[in-house]
């Protein structure tokens, strides 16, 4: 039995609700258009204040180092984004865990469509390989537009006797468990690229991760590993010289920037797709209004010849879709990529 002090305590707090309750209903019954007349009033506040947007500096949050393909894709945005929207925009490299806390400071901050973050896809595998992430990667995000995609390419070390895609499956099939593939690290998305292949064409590859990209080209090269799935800028030089053979592209279609390499999916592994991107994303929480600016101004700075070149020549193909495009695609791909992670028993 409680204690007589604890039961008043608790009767005088329940009293205190029922009588907050009571003065409640007598107001809105008094005075019923009140509500309504604060609620137009936030609404108003809010139109006033996207109106106004941007009257300082914005952060572009790059979760990743200096001078990568992510960096060079936010630095070619944010010198557009600022001119369109003509404010500074300032690109703040904050790498480490995979993208996780440069991607963690966004989630917290202000609402106010003035941080941003450039996410990569591993946006959207993380959270299958990080049970503990620092935010909810559908809760508190706001998606922006996904600003390019970026196929990878599926290369092979020349003394591979295969030539096709199903070359290389019929081998694979023949020796299992004795060809290595290699990517920058576990759980990246070249990792994960090798995994779905491994999966769709129904082999057994054993994967090698290594700490960074320019080891596992060096090794493929020299056959320490057999293959691996780079992006189409860095891989293609060593296509190009002949020392690595380019067996198929990563994406449903064939990249402009190598248009001779047919795609894995046409080359007998159906439906196959493991193209990397970059996005844009804010907090959850940030006006619809001042989403759609950053969107207009984003998606139209894509469309610029100077832009496109830059990309291009990265081997980028640029996109801008619309915020809910944007949002429907992170939620398929964490599903899809979860599915592989569970399928093949990937631990982290």
């Amino acid at each position: 039995m409680r204690p007589a002090s604890l039961r008043t305590t608790t009767k005088s707090k329940a009293g205190l609700r029922a009588a907050s309750l009571r003065k409640e209903e007598t107001m809105k019954r008094k005075f019923p258009g009140a509500l309504c007349l604060g609620l137009s009033l936030a609404l108003s506040a809010t139109a006033v204040y996207s109106q106004d947007y941007p009257n300082k500096l914005i952060r572009l949050v790059v979760p990743f180092p200096p001078g990568g393909g992510t960096d060079i894709v936010a630095r070619t945005v944010a010198a557009k984004l600022g001119e369109t929207l003509h404010t500074s925009v300032v690109v703040d490299n904050r790498p480490g865990a995979g993208g996780t806390i440069g991607t963690e400071i966004v989630s917290r901050a202000e609402p106010d469509g003035y941080t941003l973050a450039l996410v990569s896809g591993s946006h959207v595998i993380n959270p299958s390989i990080y049970p503990k992430l620092p935010y909810d990667t559908l809760r508190d995000f706001a998606p922006v537009t996904l600003l390019v995609s970026a196929p990878a390419v599926l290369v092979v070390n020349k003394s591979l006797p295969v030539d096709t895609v199903q070359d290389l499956i019929k081998l694979a099939k023949s020796k299992p468990g004795t060809l290595f593939f290699a990517s920058a690290g576990v759980g990246t998305p070249p990792h994960l690229a090798g995994e779905l292949f491994k999966t769709m064409a129904g082999i057994d590859i054993v994967h090698v991760p290594y700490k960074g990209n320019a080891q596992v080209l060096t090794d493929t090269v020299s056959g320490q590993v057999s293959f691996t799935f780079p992006t189409l800028p860095s891989a293609m030089p060593y296509v190009k010289n002949g020392t690595l053979r380019a067996l198929g592209v990563t994406s449903t279609h064939r990249s402009p920037s190598a248009p001779e390499v047919p795609t894995i999916a046409e080359s007998g592994v159906p439906g196959y797709d493991a193209t990397s991107w970059y996005g844009v994303v804010a907090p959850a929480g940030t006006p619809p209004e001042i989403v759609d600016k950053l969107h207009d101004a984003m998606a139209g700075s894509l469309k610029q010849p100077d832009v496109r070149k830059v990309l291009t020549d990265l081997g980028l193909e640029a996109v801008g879709n619309s915020p809910a495009e944007f949002s429907a695609q992170i939620k398929t791909e964490i599903e899809k990529w979860a599915t592989v992670v569970k399928r093949n028993h990937l631990t982290f």
